[in-house]
């Protein structure tokens, strides 16, 4: 009869963070482990288990079912290696061949799946165990040969799994265990009805192990039909969430996520980077920017097949990519050397994707960071996120091409190759640059490959990292703050009376200049014309262009500072004044202002630009438009 998992649940945790190893165990690493596992584990250089292997290694848990919570990176493959070894093992030395498998392992993911085999792999290696794999994307024919010559263990998703127990190829009836791996996200991949096809299909006198990061609901039911007097192990609670990961929050403007992930990866030099989205299109469009950027990467998406997906991972490991951009398919199953560094171009849609992400680093023992890129007007829905996962986080701006600047000045000075560089080499180029060239000569050549090798620094206006406030006591709104840059003022003769709006005058200023929306500082809109700031940076570039435009009815001219805080302001000088096309005179934009015509920045109702009507306002010249009485 099937014990109730609430009753187990309701047990104290037989292993918390919190107690020691000298607690629970002998001075002896791993003493209740098979003698060829823990000689495998001695080669790999283990030392001390993690506070999850510590926990299924307790005595009189051998034949016991475990549901057990533990985070990403906690170690629990190995963990559940050890846990169904006495079962799969015994006394014996090494395992007889099997007709049919003694073990199911079942991952969410293949990149997980193919992980958990290469684990038990070299786990298992002394004991003359075949490990199989089962997975979607990969040639069925050949897993059902592998099936059919015989594996003890079989690893595999939970899709592929069903289809081969379907066709007859995956025998189930002579199972001795069953482990479900990230039971949670198999179940929130909507795998209900496979795992209960795969567990019915099953011996019913089985061990069956389930690993969760959580025990839902759902998971709770799963466990209550499928285990029987399960011994529930946590892991987590009172645990510091990803204690080993810092979290940051770089606020960005909507419109630059792409240009300040460059920054963020610049800043945060780490010899592999996880890049998340949420969408396969943006997983395209941000590995593009970084390429282009110089950025050696890599992309990895639900819909591409398994062979591509193997060989993106191969280009992490191997050090040729040293940036994956991936969806959350990625998010689990993908072990990787020296990954640092985990940034979220878009905001998660929920806190276990948060944590789930992040947990790609800061993996045993190792430090990591985690990065989230906030649109600024996304600020409160990602400090919602944060709240939910329960993980601090600190608030900062994009990395300034200064700041970035300083840190790749650090790194030089501290690159291993510079301290270990033997003063008594004979090579001969040695020498012969040695004779050639003075040390500050060789250091500034030095220097200049060193930073001919980096990725270009975006200049990216920063923004506050201060939490909005939402509004004062009486309940009025706080004064938009006014952009201070440093540069100089022009005026143009257009304004109030002409429905003056930044959101044409914008484009309007960047066609006629050849400037950028950041090179504008702050704009002033008064009555008759409009004062607006070019940044130092660019001031000379947007006096030559406007010099050279075609003249017409706007005038661009330099202008001292305005005295007034005028209207519309932003937030955000010699030469002789011009009169420019206003938006609807054609040459790029679509309209003018709202009664204009074509061609300028809104699109207007009459003809092919504006000029002013008796009254004062614009009128398209195609058509008048009448004044309401």
């Amino acid at each position: 009869m099937r014990g109730s998992l609430y009753a187990a649940a309701s047990q104290p945790p037989l292993f918390a963070v919190g107690v020691t190893f000298a607690e629970c165990s002998s001075n002896m690493p791993f003493p209740d482990t098979h003698p060829a596992l823990r000689r495998a584990l001695t080669a790999r250089g283990y030392e001390q288990p993690t506070p999850v292997q510590e926990a299924v290694l307790q005595p009189g848990l051998e034949d016991r079912d475990l549901l057990v919570s533990a985070q990403t990176g906690s170690g629990k493959t190995v963990a559940f290696g050890l846990a169904i070894a006495p079962t799969l093992l015994g006394e014996a030395d090494r395992l007889p061949p099997s007709p049919q498998p003694l073990a199911l392992v079942i991952a969410p993911t293949r990149e997980l799946a193919l992980q958990v085999q290469s684990e038990l792999e070299w786990l298992y290696a002394e004991t003359g165990a075949r490990i199989a794999s089962c997975i979607g994307g990969t040639d069925a024919r050949r897993e059902a040969r592998d099936l059919n010559r015989g594996a003890h263990i079989v690893v595999g998703t939970p899709g592929r799994l069903c289809d081969h127990q379907s066709r007859g190829s995956l025998d189930l009836s002579g199972l001795r265990c069953v482990v479900l791996d990230e039971a949670d996200e198999m179940l929130d991949m909507g795998f209900r009805d496979e795992l209960e096809q795969l567990l019915d299909a099953s011996p019913a006198e089985r061990r069956t192990l389930l690993f969760s990061a959580t025990i839902a609901r759902e998971i709770a039911s799963l466990a209550k039909r499928f285990q029987k007097d399960a011994k529930r192990i946590d892991t987590v609670t009172g645990a510091k969430q990803h204690s080993d990961i810092t979290y940051r929050c770089v606020v960005t403007a909507p419109q630059e996520i792409e240009r300040s992930l460059v920054n963020v990866l610049r800043f945060y030099e780490s010899p592999t980077a996880m890049v998340f989205c949420n969408t396969r299109m943006m997983v395209g469009q941000v590995q593009a920017a970084l390429l282009e950027r110089g950025f050696a990467s890599v992309a990895i998406s639900g819909e591409m097949g398994q062979n591509e997906r193997s060989r993106a991972i191969e280009s992490l490991r191997s050090g040729q990519a040293r940036v994956c951009v991936a969806t959350d398919v990625a998010a689990r199953g993908i072990d990787v050397p020296a990954l640092n560094l985990v940034i979220h171009a878009s905001i998660p849609t929920a806190s276990e994707t948060l944590l789930h992400r992040s947990g790609r680093t800061g993996r045993a023992g190792r430090k990591g960071t985690s990065v989230l890129m906030v649109p600024m007007n996304q600020r409160r829905r990602a400090e919602r996120l944060l709240a939910m996962a329960r993980v601090n986080a600190e608030w900062e701006a994009v990395p300034t091409a200064d700041a970035i600047a300083a840190q790749d000045t650090q790194r030089l000075l501290e690159d291993p190759i510079l301290a270990n560089a033997s003063e008594e080499t004979t090579d001969e180029l040695v020498l012969k640059l040695a004779e050639t060239y003075d040390a500050k000569k060789l250091a500034a050549a030095l220097v200049q490959m060193y930073r001919a090798r980096l990725p270009q620094v975006e200049q990216i206006r920063p923004m506050s990292v201060e939490a909005p406030s939402s509004r004062g006591e009486r309940g009025e709104r706080a004064p938009r703050e006014e952009r201070v840059v440093s540069g100089q003022w022009f005026k143009m003769g257009v304004g109030r009376t002409e429905r003056a709006d930044p959101k044409w005058l914008i484009p309007l200023i960047c066609r006629l200049g050849n400037v950028q929306k950041r090179d504008i500082g702050s704009i002033r809109i008064e009555q008759d014309q409009t004062y607006f700031q070019i940044t130092d940076e660019s001031v000379e570039r947007f006096k030559s262009c406007v010099a050279g435009a075609e003249p017409d009815e706007v005038t661009i001219e330099p202008s001292a500072e305005p005295a007034g805080g005028g209207y519309g302001s932003r937030g955000r000088n010699p030469g002789e004044g011009k009169r420019f096309g206003r938006p609807g005179g054609g040459g790029g934009f679509k309209g003018g202002p709202r009664s204009g015509g074509g061609g300028g920045a809104y699109k207007g109702r009459g003809g092919s630009g504006f000029s002013r009507s008796k009254a004062g306002g614009p009128t398209g010249e195609g058509t008048s438009r009448k004044r309401r009485s």
